[in-house]
């Protein structure tokens, strides 16, 4: 996509003197030549073959975006080739090589690689090549040689700045066309080829192999003997004629339309209000509870009878309006929000059963703590991942044995809408992973005042591996856990930046968020100037990290071989040692055994840390202490906030209605004051005990409809389930 904005720009300036061919050379699904390349009128603007499900392609939409349309008056024209170049594909009709030495110059911008090959093999055959200062192979041409020509050319890359690796490209390939040196830059080439002939190469692997041979002399086990399987070739036939799927979207009027109904429905305020629950409720009991009590999803499943039937209501629409008045009242509150804003980061959210992006207490915390800075009014923002499969599902079958089931989420029946920015495009943010980028798009939740932004890497522009990376909650290997945290973390803050946010302060609920950490040092390094040691400390007094257990599992720890693959140029950026770097998220940093802890590397970075309740903060101040030795764990700085729970969320009709009467209006604006709460005892013991024996009915009679349901579910004796 670089290479193809860079084009884009030389197509639109006046500084070009010769035209570009340019040939994208990308293997991708398709399904023979195009006409055109078959001797027939029919033109095809950019393909050389018939490419499968062509309008979901990233190269095709980018050069459409970029308005290279091969037209007569353009200066630039691309020719893409979806098809391995094997010296059969029907156009082409060379192997790749043969193919290279046609060319006056290869683009391989590559953001991560090992080495590179491409580049290496382009030089050596003549071809004068760019690549990047993050490949293998630009690094060591910059160390080795002071070129003269345009030979090699290594560029800068940064993986929160493409804009500045397209005007580098841009600038080259201008130079480069330009420019009358192109037999000298081809002579140069030889200049390199030279250097990495296998003859100069080769000594290079003795060392490694004989460091290996070393180490591994102590991890020397004995493996026991497999016994040999015997295999049959079998045959498979592809049928080459399959259907091409579109995807169609029926919508419901009502929640396409801009009635009041959808526009509560799609902010979870309706949650916590038992005005807005009965309303939802009153369209159809049963369906309601069908739906997981999900208002989205139960407006969608309303016929267009039902729907007229509602609006023909007055006594309903009655109901809509006085709610949705209360809902307007309470929105209007947010402009009078304090200017210091705070960044919310969590794994997990718990806010409504329907939107299954929790497990557990984490989640229904951090979802309690939106809905409470909902109704305090206060300036916050938050960050998480959404999941497409959530957090598995327990049940018990008929066997008796607890089965896990994971669902996939519709993101048409939740209230979801896509962050889009000035020019309506969906806002996303890149991540460098090893060997290529993985990109995730942003949505949001309103949860009352509060907004919510979700990153989902489930997109056609990521591969089949990287599409899972938010798949699941708390799924997958220690790897793949290692991924959800960089999208988090480092994706969290790119996804603040380029919304335009500045936020004040950062809150990290649990370490899974600390790699935002990093971004921030980063960024304050890049754009403010600051060396590592100063930026570190704004990044600390600007942060606070809310540790939740004392249980290993609780906190993530990865090997250094997966930070060396995954995150192996913040050092580098750091202008810090690998080990000083690594050393962040170790107790010991000069412990090379010892894993990175995210906790770790959270608390190294906040000024002020805190459990979550009085004991907790006690226990967390003794598990710590080794990262302040001379301390005792009494001297040191975490606290505790006893955790929680949001007032109108857990609190029953009954109850709200009694505690206003008695405790008055201004209550709920004084929760914490025990003034308020010693008026209970002005409430007869009568009107306690008559609430309490009402909520236990309706608990008895919810687990006998679940323990009906369960009952069915496993095919037991109906004499059992009567």
């Amino acid at each position: 996509d670089l290479f193809i904005r860079a084009l884009g720009a030389i197509n639109k300036s006046k500084d070009l003197q010769r035209d570009i061919l340019a040939y994208i050379t990308i293997p991708a699904d398709h399904r023979g030549p195009t006409n055109v390349f078959r001797g027939k009128q029919k033109r095809s603007n950019y393909l050389t073959h018939k490419l499968n499900h062509f309008e979901h392609d990233s190269i095709l939409n980018e050069l459409k975006n970029q308005g290279i349309g091969n037209d007569m008056n353009d200066k630039v024209h691309v020719i893409f080739v979806p098809a391995y170049l094997n010296g059969n594909d029907g156009v082409i009709n060379l192997n790749y090589y043969d193919f290279l030495i046609g060319h006056d110059l290869s683009v391989f911008p590559s953001y991560y690689e090992p080495w590179g090959y491409t580049p290496l093999e382009s030089v050596a055959f003549k071809v004068p090549t760019l690549t990047t200062d993050k490949a293998g192979f630009g690094d060591w041409v910059s160390r080795n040689f002071k070129l003269k020509t345009p030979s090699v050319a290594v560029i800068g890359r940064d993986e929160s700045d493409d804009n500045s690796a397209v005007h580098q490209i841009r600038d080259f390939i201008n130079s480069f066309v330009n420019s009358k040196d192109h037999e000298a830059a081809r002579k140069e080439t030889v200049e390199v080829v030279q250097k990495a002939l296998w003859k100069s190469f080769i000594n290079h692997y003795y060392k490694s192999w004989e460091l290996a041979l070393q180490n591994s002399a102590s991890r020397k086990t004995v493996l026991p003997k497999i016994e040999k399987i015997e295999t049959r070739v079998v045959e498979a036939q592809i049928q080459p004629d399959r259907p091409e799927w579109k995807k169609i979207i029926v919508e419901s009027p009502l929640t396409t339309s801009k009635h009041p109904l959808k526009e509560i429905a799609f902010n979870l305020w309706w949650s916590w209000n038992p005005e807005a629950v009965e309303l939802f409720e009153s369209i159809n009991p049963d369906r309601w509870r069908e739906v997981g009590y999900n208002p989205v999803r139960l407006l969608e499943s309303l016929s267009l009878d039902e729907i007229e039937k509602l609006l023909s209501n007055k006594k309903f629409n009655d109901r809509v309006d006085k709610v949705y008045v209360k809902f307007q009242n309470y929105l209007k509150a947010a402009d009078k929000k304090p200017d210091k804003q705070l960044a919310y980061f969590s794994m997990e959210y718990g806010l409504q059963a329907s939107i299954q992006i929790y497990s557990g207490g984490l989640g229904i915390l951090a979802g309690d703590y939106l809905k409470q800075a909902s109704d305090s009014n206060k300036n916050l923002i938050a960050v998480g991942l959404l999941y497409r499969q959530g957090y598995f599902k327990q049940f018990i079958n008929y066997k008796g044995e607890q089965i896990a089931e994971y669902k996939l989420q519709k993101f048409t029946q939740l209230p979801l809408a896509p962050v889009r920015d000035e020019h309506g495009e969906w806002v996303k943010v890149k991540i460098a992973l090893p060997g290529r980028p993985v990109t995730a798009k942003a949505w949001k939740i309103d949860i009352g005042r509060i907004p919510l932004y979700l990153l989902d890497t489930d997109i056609t522009e990521n591969t089949p591996e990287d599409r899972t990376i938010t798949y699941q909650l708390y799924g997958g290997n220690n790897e793949h856990r290692l991924k959800q945290e960089m999208i988090l973390g480092l994706g969290g803050v790119r996804l603040i930046n380029a919304l335009g946010h500045c936020p004040d302060v950062f809150h990290l609920n649990e370490g899974h968020s600390a790699f935002s950490s990093l971004e921030r040092l980063k960024n304050l390094m890049d754009r403010e100037g600051l060396n590592f040691e100063t930026a570190a400390e704004v990044v600390k007094a600007s942060t606070l990290f809310t540790t939740h257990t004392p249980v290993p599992a609780g906190h993530d720890t990865f090997e250094e071989h997966l930070m060396r693959a995954y995150l192996p140029h913040f050092s580098e950026h750091f202008k810090i040692s690998w080990d000083e770097f690594v050393g962040l998220g170790r107790f010991n940093p000069h412990n090379p055994n010892e894993k990175f802890s995210m906790s770790v590397l959270a608390l190294k970075l906040a000024q002020e840390v805190n459990g979550v309740s009085k004991i907790h903060g006690k226990v967390s101040r003794d598990m710590f202490q080794p990262l302040y030795p001379g301390y005792y764990s009494d001297e040191l700085h975490i606290g505790y906030v006893t955790n929680g729970v949001h007032y109108f969320t857990w609190t029953d009709k009954i109850w709200q209605e009694l505690y206003k009467k008695t405790f008055g209006d201004d209550f709920i604006y004084h929760q914490p004051d025990t003034s308020y709460w010693e008026k209970i005892y002005d409430v007869a013991d009568e009107i306690i005990w008559k609430n309490r024996l009402a909520l236990k009915i309706n608990l008895i009679k919810e687990i006998k409809r679940k323990q009906k349901n369960d009952l069915k579910l496993r095919h037991e004796n109906p004499k059992v389930m009567l």
